[in-house]
Protein backbone atom coordinates (compact mmCIF):
# COMPACT_ATOMS: atom_id res chain seq x y z
CA UNK A 1 0.00 0.00 0.00
CA UNK A 2 1.33 3.02 -1.48
CA UNK A 3 0.55 5.67 1.76
CA UNK A 4 2.39 8.69 0.77
CA UNK A 5 -1.24 9.58 -1.20
CA UNK A 6 -2.98 10.24 2.00
CA UNK A 7 -6.58 10.60 -0.02
CA UNK A 8 -6.30 6.73 0.14
CA UNK A 9 -7.29 6.01 3.43
CA UNK A 10 -10.66 6.80 2.57
CA UNK A 11 -10.56 3.47 0.32
CA UNK A 12 -10.45 1.29 3.23
CA UNK A 13 -13.91 0.86 4.99
CA UNK A 14 -13.48 -2.93 5.71
CA UNK A 15 -14.54 -5.85 3.84
CA UNK A 16 -12.56 -6.95 1.00
CA UNK A 17 -9.35 -4.89 2.18
CA UNK A 18 -6.33 -5.71 0.53
CA UNK A 19 -3.33 -3.78 0.52
CA UNK A 20 0.72 -3.12 -0.08
CA UNK A 21 1.06 -6.43 1.28
CA UNK A 22 -1.87 -7.62 -0.78
CA UNK A 23 3.33 -8.23 -2.90
CA UNK A 24 24.20 -12.57 -5.46
CA UNK A 25 26.60 -12.51 -5.29
CA UNK A 26 42.38 -18.19 -8.01
CA UNK A 27 44.46 -17.88 -6.14
CA UNK A 28 47.44 -17.99 -9.08
CA UNK A 29 49.61 -20.78 -9.49
CA UNK A 30 53.13 -21.18 -10.66
CA UNK A 31 54.64 -23.15 -13.23
CA UNK A 32 56.42 -25.80 -10.80
CA UNK A 33 54.21 -28.08 -8.56
CA UNK A 34 56.50 -26.84 -5.42
CA UNK A 35 55.36 -23.35 -6.42
CA UNK A 36 51.62 -24.45 -6.76
CA UNK A 37 51.75 -26.16 -3.68
CA UNK A 38 53.08 -22.96 -1.80
CA UNK A 39 50.43 -20.38 -3.19
CA UNK A 40 48.24 -19.68 -1.17
CA UNK A 41 46.34 -22.30 0.72
CA UNK A 42 42.38 -21.45 0.62
CA UNK A 43 40.90 -20.06 3.75
CA UNK A 44 38.22 -22.51 5.28
CA UNK A 45 35.10 -20.86 4.34
CA UNK A 46 32.54 -20.22 6.98
CA UNK A 47 29.01 -22.16 6.49
CA UNK A 48 25.36 -22.25 8.18
CA UNK A 49 25.33 -24.95 11.42
CA UNK A 50 24.07 -28.25 10.67
CA UNK A 51 21.12 -26.82 12.75
CA UNK A 52 20.51 -23.89 10.59
CA UNK A 53 20.86 -26.28 7.47
CA UNK A 54 17.90 -29.13 8.88
CA UNK A 55 15.71 -26.45 9.87
CA UNK A 56 15.50 -24.83 6.54
CA UNK A 57 15.36 -28.15 4.80
CA UNK A 58 11.96 -28.75 6.90
CA UNK A 59 10.75 -25.31 6.45
CA UNK A 60 11.18 -24.93 3.11
CA UNK A 61 11.53 -28.93 1.31
CA UNK A 62 9.63 -30.94 3.82
CA UNK A 63 12.89 -33.07 4.53
CA UNK A 64 13.63 -34.31 7.70
CA UNK A 65 16.93 -36.28 7.75
CA UNK A 66 17.08 -39.74 9.54
CA UNK A 67 19.84 -39.78 12.32
CA UNK A 68 21.89 -42.58 9.91
CA UNK A 69 20.64 -42.38 6.57
CA UNK A 70 21.30 -44.72 3.63
CA UNK A 71 22.49 -44.24 0.44
CA UNK A 72 18.85 -44.27 -1.36
CA UNK A 73 17.38 -42.15 1.22
CA UNK A 74 20.24 -38.95 0.69
CA UNK A 75 19.43 -39.86 -2.82
CA UNK A 76 15.93 -39.15 -2.51
CA UNK A 77 16.37 -35.91 -0.25
CA UNK A 78 19.03 -34.31 -3.36
CA UNK A 79 16.50 -35.20 -6.05
CA UNK A 80 13.78 -33.30 -3.93
CA UNK A 81 15.99 -30.30 -2.90
CA UNK A 82 16.64 -29.88 -6.61
CA UNK A 83 13.10 -30.24 -7.58
CA UNK A 84 13.58 -33.28 -10.22
CA UNK A 85 10.63 -34.97 -10.67
CA UNK A 86 10.37 -38.54 -12.43
CA UNK A 87 12.45 -39.26 -15.26
CA UNK A 88 11.94 -39.29 -18.32
CA UNK A 89 14.24 -41.80 -19.43
CA UNK A 90 12.64 -45.45 -20.67
CA UNK A 91 15.82 -47.59 -19.35
CA UNK A 92 16.74 -48.39 -16.04
CA UNK A 93 20.30 -46.85 -15.44
CA UNK A 94 20.89 -49.13 -12.42
CA UNK A 95 20.97 -53.04 -12.19
CA UNK A 96 20.43 -53.29 -8.62
CA UNK A 97 16.68 -50.86 -8.70
CA UNK A 98 13.48 -51.79 -9.61
CA UNK A 99 10.43 -49.25 -10.63
CA UNK A 100 8.85 -50.02 -7.36
CA UNK A 101 11.68 -49.21 -5.01
CA UNK A 102 11.91 -45.71 -3.49
CA UNK A 103 14.70 -44.80 -4.57
CA UNK A 104 13.99 -45.71 -8.22
CA UNK A 105 12.84 -42.07 -9.46
CA UNK A 106 14.73 -39.71 -7.82
CA UNK A 107 18.13 -41.73 -8.76
CA UNK A 108 17.51 -42.07 -12.56
CA UNK A 109 16.33 -38.46 -12.53
CA UNK A 110 19.85 -37.93 -10.83
CA UNK A 111 21.60 -40.09 -13.00
CA UNK A 112 20.39 -38.12 -16.05
CA UNK A 113 21.57 -35.13 -14.49
CA UNK A 114 25.16 -36.43 -14.21
CA UNK A 115 25.07 -36.44 -10.44
CA UNK A 116 24.92 -40.45 -10.49
CA UNK A 117 26.80 -42.51 -13.01
CA UNK A 118 24.60 -45.20 -13.34
CA UNK A 119 25.43 -49.31 -12.99
CA UNK A 120 25.11 -50.20 -9.13
CA UNK A 121 23.98 -48.36 -6.26
CA UNK A 122 23.20 -49.97 -3.41
CA UNK A 123 20.59 -47.82 -2.12
CA UNK A 124 19.76 -50.00 0.75
CA UNK A 125 23.55 -49.67 2.62
CA UNK A 126 24.55 -46.71 5.08
CA UNK A 127 25.09 -43.63 3.43
CA UNK A 128 29.24 -43.02 3.94
CA UNK A 129 30.83 -39.69 4.07
CA UNK A 130 32.80 -39.61 1.09
CA UNK A 131 29.82 -40.95 -0.93
CA UNK A 132 27.59 -38.20 0.30
CA UNK A 133 30.21 -35.44 -1.03
CA UNK A 134 30.84 -37.19 -3.98
CA UNK A 135 26.90 -36.58 -4.50
CA UNK A 136 26.62 -33.42 -2.94
CA UNK A 137 29.73 -32.17 -5.11
CA UNK A 138 27.93 -33.24 -8.52
CA UNK A 139 24.70 -32.04 -7.63
CA UNK A 140 26.11 -28.52 -6.43
CA UNK A 141 27.42 -27.75 -10.46
CA UNK A 142 31.05 -28.54 -9.11
CA UNK A 143 32.45 -31.15 -11.22
CA UNK A 144 34.36 -29.15 -14.05
CA UNK A 145 36.01 -27.00 -11.32
CA UNK A 146 37.42 -30.53 -9.42
CA UNK A 147 38.72 -31.80 -12.73
CA UNK A 148 40.77 -29.01 -12.56
CA UNK A 149 42.58 -29.99 -9.46
CA UNK A 150 46.59 -31.24 -10.39
CA UNK A 151 48.22 -33.12 -7.59
CA UNK A 152 49.45 -30.38 -6.30
CA UNK A 153 46.05 -28.50 -5.07
CA UNK A 154 44.88 -31.60 -4.08
CA UNK A 155 46.89 -32.43 -1.32
CA UNK A 156 46.96 -29.48 0.67
CA UNK A 157 43.14 -29.61 0.60
CA UNK A 158 43.14 -33.56 1.89
CA UNK A 159 45.55 -32.96 4.17
CA UNK A 160 42.79 -30.81 6.06
CA UNK A 161 41.13 -33.82 6.38
CA UNK A 162 43.73 -36.01 7.31
CA UNK A 163 44.46 -37.58 4.41
CA UNK A 164 47.65 -37.96 2.71
CA UNK A 165 47.69 -38.09 -1.25
CA UNK A 166 49.00 -39.45 -3.71
CA UNK A 167 49.02 -43.14 -2.47
CA UNK A 168 45.90 -43.63 -0.90
CA UNK A 169 44.03 -46.68 -1.93
CA UNK A 170 41.40 -45.77 -1.39
CA UNK A 171 41.18 -42.74 -3.41
CA UNK A 172 41.25 -42.85 -7.62
CA UNK A 173 42.54 -39.00 -8.98
CA UNK A 174 38.51 -38.40 -9.86
CA UNK A 175 37.42 -38.78 -6.32
CA UNK A 176 40.58 -37.34 -4.77
CA UNK A 177 39.98 -34.15 -7.02
CA UNK A 178 36.13 -33.89 -6.29
CA UNK A 179 37.17 -34.39 -1.91
CA UNK A 180 39.20 -31.67 -2.80
CA UNK A 181 37.31 -29.26 -4.31
CA UNK A 182 34.57 -29.89 -2.09
CA UNK A 183 36.98 -28.76 0.53
CA UNK A 184 38.15 -25.14 -1.31
CA UNK A 185 34.78 -24.31 -1.52
CA UNK A 186 33.38 -25.05 1.03
CA UNK A 187 31.10 -27.55 0.25
CA UNK A 188 32.19 -29.71 2.73
CA UNK A 189 31.81 -27.57 6.01
CA UNK A 190 35.14 -26.56 8.22
CA UNK A 191 33.18 -27.99 10.97
CA UNK A 192 33.73 -31.76 10.12
CA UNK A 193 37.22 -31.72 8.84
CA UNK A 194 39.23 -32.56 11.68
CA UNK A 195 36.53 -36.06 12.22
CA UNK A 196 36.12 -36.72 8.33
CA UNK A 197 36.89 -40.20 7.48
CA UNK A 198 36.71 -42.31 4.34
CA UNK A 199 34.43 -45.23 4.05
CA UNK A 200 32.62 -43.77 7.64
CA UNK A 201 28.98 -43.68 8.15
CA UNK A 202 27.65 -40.36 7.66
CA UNK A 203 25.20 -39.16 10.11
CA UNK A 204 21.96 -37.22 9.40
CA UNK A 205 24.13 -33.85 10.43
CA UNK A 206 26.32 -34.44 7.95
CA UNK A 207 23.76 -35.02 4.98
CA UNK A 208 21.88 -32.14 6.19
CA UNK A 209 24.79 -29.99 6.16
CA UNK A 210 25.88 -31.40 2.33
CA UNK A 211 22.34 -30.83 1.36
CA UNK A 212 22.36 -27.07 2.66
CA UNK A 213 25.45 -26.53 0.93
CA UNK A 214 24.19 -27.59 -2.35
CA UNK A 215 21.24 -25.49 -1.84
CA UNK A 216 23.67 -22.40 -1.21
CA UNK A 217 25.78 -22.92 -4.35
CA UNK A 218 22.62 -23.56 -6.26
CA UNK A 219 21.12 -20.54 -4.99
CA UNK A 220 18.23 -21.87 -3.14
CA UNK A 221 19.28 -21.37 0.05
CA UNK A 222 18.22 -17.96 2.42
CA UNK A 223 18.30 -14.75 0.34
CA UNK A 224 19.71 -11.74 2.45
CA UNK A 225 21.61 -8.50 1.66
CA UNK A 226 23.64 -9.11 4.84
CA UNK A 227 22.83 -8.49 8.70
CA UNK A 228 22.37 -5.49 10.68
CA UNK A 229 25.34 -5.13 12.29
CA UNK A 230 27.19 -5.23 9.03
CA UNK A 231 28.93 -1.80 8.43
CA UNK A 232 28.24 -2.07 4.55
CA UNK A 233 24.08 -2.54 5.19
CA UNK A 234 23.34 0.90 4.51
CA UNK A 235 25.30 0.76 1.00
CA UNK A 236 23.83 -2.85 0.29
CA UNK A 237 20.57 -1.74 1.36
CA UNK A 238 20.32 1.31 -1.37
CA UNK A 239 21.67 -0.33 -3.84
CA UNK A 240 19.07 -3.17 -3.67
CA UNK A 241 16.56 -1.02 -3.82
CA UNK A 242 17.61 1.58 -6.60
CA UNK A 243 18.11 -1.29 -9.03
CA UNK A 244 14.79 -2.33 -8.58
CA UNK A 245 11.93 -1.47 -11.41
CA UNK A 246 8.11 -1.79 -11.32
CA UNK A 247 6.69 -5.05 -11.74
CA UNK A 248 4.92 -5.52 -14.74
CA UNK A 249 3.47 -8.82 -15.11
CA UNK A 250 0.66 -8.45 -17.80
CA UNK A 251 -1.42 -11.98 -17.80
CA UNK A 252 -1.73 -11.85 -13.34
CA UNK A 253 -2.27 -8.10 -13.39
CA UNK A 254 -5.20 -8.74 -16.04
CA UNK A 255 -6.78 -11.31 -13.04
CA UNK A 256 -6.48 -8.72 -10.06
CA UNK A 257 -6.83 -5.87 -12.04
CA UNK A 258 -10.26 -7.09 -13.09
CA UNK A 259 -10.60 -7.93 -9.12
CA UNK A 260 -10.28 -3.77 -8.15
CA UNK A 261 -12.86 -2.89 -11.00
CA UNK A 262 -15.25 -5.08 -9.50
CA UNK A 263 -14.37 -4.10 -6.34
CA UNK A 264 -14.01 -7.66 -5.20
CA UNK A 265 -10.28 -5.67 -3.65
CA UNK A 266 -9.04 -2.41 -2.97
CA UNK A 267 -5.29 -3.38 -3.32
CA UNK A 268 -2.65 -6.16 -4.15
CA UNK A 269 1.16 -6.25 -4.56
CA UNK A 270 2.98 -7.69 -7.22
CA UNK A 271 6.07 -9.69 -6.24
CA UNK A 272 9.30 -11.94 -7.72
CA UNK A 273 9.84 -14.84 -5.65
CA UNK A 274 13.77 -14.49 -6.81
CA UNK A 275 14.19 -12.36 -4.05
CA UNK A 276 12.30 -14.20 -1.42
CA UNK A 277 14.32 -14.98 1.57
CA UNK A 278 13.58 -18.37 2.60
CA UNK A 279 14.05 -17.21 6.35
CA UNK A 280 13.33 -19.42 9.45
CA UNK A 281 9.50 -18.16 9.80
CA UNK A 282 9.78 -18.64 13.74
CA UNK A 283 12.59 -16.39 14.11
CA UNK A 284 11.33 -13.78 10.77
CA UNK A 285 9.50 -10.79 10.02
CA UNK A 286 8.36 -9.27 7.08
CA UNK A 287 8.24 -5.14 7.44
CA UNK A 288 6.50 -3.40 4.26
CA UNK A 289 7.16 0.32 3.49
CA UNK A 290 7.64 2.95 0.44
CA UNK A 291 10.56 4.82 1.57
CA UNK A 292 14.00 3.66 1.79
CA UNK A 293 15.11 6.76 3.91
CA UNK A 294 12.93 5.11 6.53
CA UNK A 295 14.19 1.44 5.66
CA UNK A 296 18.23 2.86 6.39
CA UNK A 297 16.66 4.36 9.62
CA UNK A 298 15.35 1.49 10.29
CA UNK A 299 18.13 -0.62 10.34
CA UNK A 300 19.93 1.56 12.42
CA UNK A 301 17.07 2.20 15.12
CA UNK A 302 17.50 -1.85 15.49
CA UNK A 303 21.25 -1.62 15.66
CA UNK A 304 21.30 0.60 18.26
CA UNK A 305 18.45 -1.09 20.34
CA UNK A 306 20.79 -4.44 20.20
CA UNK A 307 18.33 -6.42 17.57
CA UNK A 308 20.54 -7.84 14.89
CA UNK A 309 18.80 -9.79 11.76
CA UNK A 310 19.64 -11.04 8.31
CA UNK A 311 18.46 -8.47 5.85
CA UNK A 312 16.98 -9.23 2.86
CA UNK A 313 15.41 -6.36 0.66
CA UNK A 314 12.07 -7.46 -1.57
CA UNK A 315 11.24 -5.76 -4.54
CA UNK A 316 7.57 -4.76 -4.88
CA UNK A 317 4.82 -2.77 -7.09
CA UNK A 318 1.39 -2.04 -5.11
CA UNK A 319 -1.53 -1.40 -6.94
CA UNK A 320 -4.76 0.35 -5.63
CA UNK A 321 -7.67 2.68 -7.51
CA UNK A 322 -6.49 6.26 -7.96
CA UNK A 323 -9.57 8.60 -7.84
CA UNK A 324 -10.52 10.66 -10.79
CA UNK A 325 -11.44 13.56 -8.04
CA UNK A 326 -7.85 13.74 -6.54
CA UNK A 327 -7.06 15.31 -9.84
CA UNK A 328 -4.51 13.78 -12.65
CA UNK A 329 -1.76 12.02 -11.19
CA UNK A 330 1.44 12.84 -11.79
CA UNK A 331 3.67 9.68 -13.34
CA UNK A 332 7.37 8.58 -12.94
CA UNK A 333 9.40 5.77 -13.12
CA UNK A 334 8.44 4.54 -9.30
CA UNK A 335 4.61 5.48 -10.11
CA UNK A 336 2.42 4.50 -13.05
CA UNK A 337 -1.23 4.81 -13.77
CA UNK A 338 -3.43 3.30 -16.20
CA UNK A 339 -7.14 4.45 -16.64
CA UNK A 340 -10.07 2.64 -16.49
CA UNK A 341 -13.82 2.39 -17.87
CA UNK A 342 -15.46 4.68 -14.79
CA UNK A 343 -13.23 7.10 -15.23
CA UNK A 344 -10.79 6.24 -12.30
CA UNK A 345 -7.11 4.83 -12.39
CA UNK A 346 -5.38 1.78 -11.86
CA UNK A 347 -1.79 3.09 -9.86
CA UNK A 348 1.20 1.12 -9.78
CA UNK A 349 3.69 2.38 -6.83
CA UNK A 350 7.31 0.83 -6.43
CA UNK A 351 7.66 -0.26 -2.63
CA UNK A 352 9.46 -2.90 -0.75
CA UNK A 353 9.36 -5.59 1.99
CA UNK A 354 12.08 -5.71 4.05
CA UNK A 355 12.73 -9.63 5.05
CA UNK A 356 14.10 -9.88 9.04
CA UNK A 357 15.34 -12.85 10.45
CA UNK A 358 16.42 -12.70 14.28
CA UNK A 359 18.96 -14.39 16.08
CA UNK A 360 16.79 -15.24 18.46
CA UNK A 361 13.20 -15.43 19.09
CA UNK A 362 13.42 -13.11 21.51
CA UNK A 363 14.64 -10.18 19.81
CA UNK A 364 11.37 -10.92 17.33
CA UNK A 365 9.22 -10.11 19.49
CA UNK A 366 11.49 -7.48 20.79
CA UNK A 367 10.76 -5.81 17.60
CA UNK A 368 7.07 -4.21 18.15
CA UNK A 369 8.23 -2.21 21.11
CA UNK A 370 10.46 -0.63 18.87
CA UNK A 371 8.52 0.17 16.16
CA UNK A 372 5.46 1.13 18.81
CA UNK A 373 7.89 3.55 20.52
CA UNK A 374 10.06 4.93 17.54
CA UNK A 375 8.48 4.36 14.09
CA UNK A 376 4.55 4.53 14.30
CA UNK A 377 2.52 7.79 14.69
CA UNK A 378 -0.02 8.46 17.32
CA UNK A 379 -0.40 12.15 16.58
CA UNK A 380 0.04 14.59 13.24
CA UNK A 381 2.54 16.22 15.74
CA UNK A 382 4.45 13.24 17.00
CA UNK A 383 7.89 13.78 17.09
CA UNK A 384 11.18 10.97 18.33
CA UNK A 385 9.86 9.13 15.01
CA UNK A 386 12.03 7.77 12.41
CA UNK A 387 11.64 9.08 8.75
CA UNK A 388 8.44 8.02 7.20
CA UNK A 389 7.07 7.04 10.02
CA UNK A 390 3.16 5.22 9.55
CA UNK A 391 -0.02 5.53 11.43
CA UNK A 392 -0.59 1.23 10.69
CA UNK A 393 2.64 0.35 9.98
CA UNK A 394 2.82 -2.95 8.36
CA UNK A 395 4.84 -5.81 9.45
CA UNK A 396 3.99 -9.56 9.90
CA UNK A 397 4.96 -12.98 10.68
CA UNK A 398 4.20 -16.32 9.11
CA UNK A 399 4.08 -18.13 12.71
CA UNK A 400 1.65 -17.13 15.81
CA UNK A 401 3.15 -13.97 17.92
CA UNK A 402 1.50 -12.54 21.39
CA UNK A 403 0.12 -9.28 20.35
CA UNK A 404 -0.19 -9.91 16.33
CA UNK A 405 -3.54 -10.30 15.16
CA UNK A 406 -4.42 -13.19 12.38
CA UNK A 407 -5.51 -12.08 9.09
CA UNK A 408 -5.02 -13.85 5.77
CA UNK A 409 -3.61 -13.89 2.13
CA UNK A 410 -4.92 -14.97 -1.47
CA UNK A 411 -2.13 -15.83 -3.39
CA UNK A 412 -2.09 -15.92 -7.52
CA UNK A 413 1.57 -17.23 -9.34
CA UNK A 414 2.36 -16.58 -12.65
CA UNK A 415 6.13 -18.32 -13.40
CA UNK A 416 8.27 -16.48 -10.51
CA UNK A 417 6.06 -13.62 -9.63
CA UNK A 418 2.93 -13.50 -7.54
CA UNK A 419 0.22 -11.28 -6.90
CA UNK A 420 -0.84 -11.37 -3.46
CA UNK A 421 -3.93 -9.40 -1.43
CA UNK A 422 -4.04 -9.10 2.57
CA UNK A 423 -8.05 -9.68 3.81
CA UNK A 424 -9.73 -10.38 6.97
CA UNK A 425 -9.68 -13.69 7.77
CA UNK A 426 -13.81 -14.16 7.35
CA UNK A 427 -13.45 -12.28 3.63
CA UNK A 428 -10.39 -14.49 2.51
CA UNK A 429 -13.02 -17.24 0.83
CA UNK A 430 -15.11 -15.16 -1.05
CA UNK A 431 -12.25 -12.85 -2.39
CA UNK A 432 -10.37 -16.34 -3.55
CA UNK A 433 -13.97 -17.60 -5.50
CA UNK A 434 -14.04 -14.46 -7.13
CA UNK A 435 -10.66 -14.27 -8.34
CA UNK A 436 -11.47 -18.17 -9.80
CA UNK A 437 -14.26 -16.63 -11.50
CA UNK A 438 -12.77 -14.05 -13.31
CA UNK A 439 -9.95 -16.73 -14.68
CA UNK A 440 -11.17 -20.35 -14.09
CA UNK A 441 -7.97 -21.83 -14.12
CA UNK A 442 -6.34 -19.79 -11.42
CA UNK A 443 -4.53 -21.52 -8.94
CA UNK A 444 -5.06 -19.74 -5.93
CA UNK A 445 -3.06 -20.29 -2.70
CA UNK A 446 -4.82 -18.91 0.77
CA UNK A 447 -3.04 -18.95 4.23
CA UNK A 448 -3.05 -17.60 7.52
CA UNK A 449 -0.56 -15.44 9.35
CA UNK A 450 -0.02 -12.87 12.06
CA UNK A 451 0.20 -9.16 11.71
CA UNK A 452 0.83 -6.04 13.90
CA UNK A 453 -2.93 -4.84 16.07
CA UNK A 454 -2.07 -1.42 14.05
CA UNK A 455 -2.36 -2.31 10.19
CA UNK A 456 -5.07 -5.24 11.57
CA UNK A 457 -7.13 -2.11 12.83
CA UNK A 458 -6.32 -0.32 9.15
CA UNK A 459 -8.26 -3.62 7.48
CA UNK A 460 -11.16 -2.90 9.77
CA UNK A 461 -11.36 0.81 8.81
CA UNK A 462 -9.41 2.15 11.50
CA UNK A 463 -7.13 5.57 10.29
CA UNK A 464 -5.37 5.30 13.54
Amino acid sequence: MHRSVNKKKTLFPLAAVSLSAALLYSGLYGGTAVRAEAAAVPAAVSSPSASAYKAFLQNQYKIELPAAPTKGEFIQDVAKALKLGGSSAEENRFNDLKPEDPAYAAAQALAEKGVLSGGTLQAAVPLTEDAAVYIALKAADLKELAYTYPEAKIKPALRKLGIDYPGNPKLSLQAAQELAAAVDTGLLPAAWHGSFGLGDAASGDFAADLLGSVLSFKGAYKHTIGSVADADIFAKLYQAYQTQDLIQVKELQAVVDEALKQNLITGYNLKDSRYSANFDPKLSLTYGHDDITHAVQLIGLLRSEGLNAKVQLEPKTSAFVYLKEWGEPKQTDSYKVVQIENGNYIAYAKEYDIAFEFDTAEQKAKFQDVIFQYAKKNSEDAKGLIASSWWQPLYYSLTPIDAYKEISNNKLTEGHYYAQTFSLSDKTGEIASGLQKIRPDAKVESYRFWVDEPFYNYLLGGYK
